[in-house]
């Protein structure tokens, strides 16, 4: 992305090769089966803004043909490594000119457009879209405004209450404490009316809206999940 990004980081791709599916991750994830299954016909995959390849390798369990890209050499450098025979790309200032319109059935984005400034969302969605087959469908997994002023079997914000009076396009501070790096990661806050609006100026069209909550009898020690969803998941299509 043509902005400053906090996974552009050794250390913090090292930390981010650790996670897995547990905790409030395990949310983000849980439901995924079911949609993909219920929304996407094809076996073509991209994975965008792949990271250290966890959501790759996700898809690839499923069944998928996946290319993941990411702009951090770092994190692929790790994704390549867990994974030899996967398909993994840098995309310089989110550079997808290499892949021809219409290439994918789905296309993932896990949690990269939380770090998306608001006026470059527009941008990488139109290049998404273009990379749609007839049937082709993105699925946008990203923080709800709710995560960044709550704590959570993931994530702590309690150091950082000026997150309370964010806007859409503020920058909020959140630490993931699922790895050993604490330090806190910036992120741009974008309501579910403001996601709308991009996604109706971009020529997409929601499907579905998803916001999962856990019901209790999971294997993880739950803070807030059980009353308030850490994640939205957009289904999109193009417009028609």
């Amino acid at each position: 992305m043509n902005s400053p990004n906090c996974y552009e980081d050794a250390n913090r791709a090292k930390a981010y090769a650790t996670l897995g599916f547990a905790n409030t991750y395990y949310l983000a994830f849980r439901d995924f089966p079911e949609i993909l299954s219920a929304h996407v016909s094809g076996q073509r995959a991209l994975d965008f803004g792949c990271g250290t390849g966890r959501s790759t390798r996700f898809l690839k369990a499923l069944g998928f043909d996946v290319t993941g890209v990411d702009i951090s050499e770092d994190m692929l450098r790790i994704a390549r490594s867990t994974d030899p025979s996967g398909d993994y790309r840098l995309v310089p200032v989110d550079d997808l000119e290499q892949f021809a319109a219409g290439s994918f059935d789905l296309v993932l984005c896990a949690f990269p457009f939380d770090n998306v400034p608001m006026g470059m969302k527009g941008k990488i969605l139109r290049d998404l879209r273009r990379l749609l087959g007839p049937t082709g469908i993105i699925v946008n997994l990203v923080s709800s405004p709710e995560i960044y002023t709550h704590e959570w079997a993931s994530f702590t914000t309690k150091d950082f209450p000026e997150n309370a009076i964010a806007r859409s396009g503020d920058a909020v501070d959140i630490v993931v404490t699922d790895h050993q790096d604490r330090r806190p990661v910036e992120d741009i806050l974008c309501n579910d009316e403001s996601y709308r609006a991009i996604y109706r100026e971009t020529g997409l069209e929601v499907i579905q809206v998803f916001a999962p909550l856990a019901k209790g009898d999971e294997p993880y020690s739950w803070v807030s999940e059980t009353k308030i969803a850490p994640w939205v998941i957009y289904v999109l299509r193009r417009a028609k």
